[in-house]
């Protein structure tokens, strides 16, 4: 019986259950913001991972980079959702952690020049206007009990259109602009309302986990586009 119960979704449960699965969900989602600030904290007194990272900054160099992030993403996502040993679920948010952490370098070290340099302290302006939102948008979708997931085929187009400009960017050496960092952050927005309405409707009571990297994808997505339109403000 608890076996057919662990893989109904997390609305079907007691209360009680759900507030436990949600509060594991948001205890690995803080547990994986730290880690993130952690191994950047670590990457930034590595002189090679600095380079490492801009090295990939220019042009087709840079698609590479986004090539390798998106499938370590995909697999990442699939191992932690799918997997049932734990012991690679974790080793699975681990990863993507990891991830996250070289791609931001370059952007975050515009940020820290910036401030540097006597400008504003955007990368503390950026987390809190991302944690703002975050907090905001996953209480509407807690609240309301809604079921979002009426938006993944938007949110897949949107994200294919927007892997589109960017390709063709670099091909064709045109800078998106802040509009697309703009339309990037009401994407991302919706994509924090998708995954915290499937922590809901989607995901089973074992599989916070999954539910944790989910969100802080969503989350580090719209962290980089908020950063992005400060930095270039």
């Amino acid at each position: 019986m608890e076996n057919i119960q662990s893989t109904l979704p997390v609305s079907t449960l007691t209360e009680e259950r759900r507030v436990a699965f949600y509060k594991k969900t948001y205890t690995h989602l803080a547990m994986a913001v730290l880690l993130f600030v952690i191994v950047e904290t670590i990457f930034f007194q590595i002189p090679a991972v600095i380079n490492a990272a801009l090295w990939f900054t220019g042009g087709w160099k840079w698609l590479i980079m986004l090539g390798g992030f998106m499938f370590v993403t995909n697999y990442a996502e699939k191992t932690a959702v799918t997997n049932h040993d734990k012991g690679k679920q974790y080793m699975a948010l681990l990863l993507y952690v990891v991830a996250e952490a070289f791609i931001f370098i370059p952007l975050i070290l515009i940020a820290l020049t910036i401030a540097q340099e006597g400008g504003t302290n955007i990368l503390y302006q950026a987390a809190i206007l991302t944690l703002s939102l975050f907090t905001g948008l996953s209480a509407v979708a807690l609240l309301t009990k809604k079921d979002f997931s009426f938006m993944r085929s938007g949110l897949t187009i949107g994200f294919f259109i927007a892997l589109g400009l960017m390709v063709a960017g670099m091909i064709f050496g045109f800078n998106l602009g802040l509009w697309f960092s703009a339309l990037m952050v009401i994407l991302a927005s919706g994509s924090i309302l998708y995954q915290t309405s499937g922590m809901v409707h989607r995901y089973s009571e074992d599989q916070y986990v999954g539910a944790s990297l989910g969100l802080f994808a969503s989350l580090m997505l719209l962290f980089w586009y908020i950063l992005s339109i400060l930095s270039n403000d």
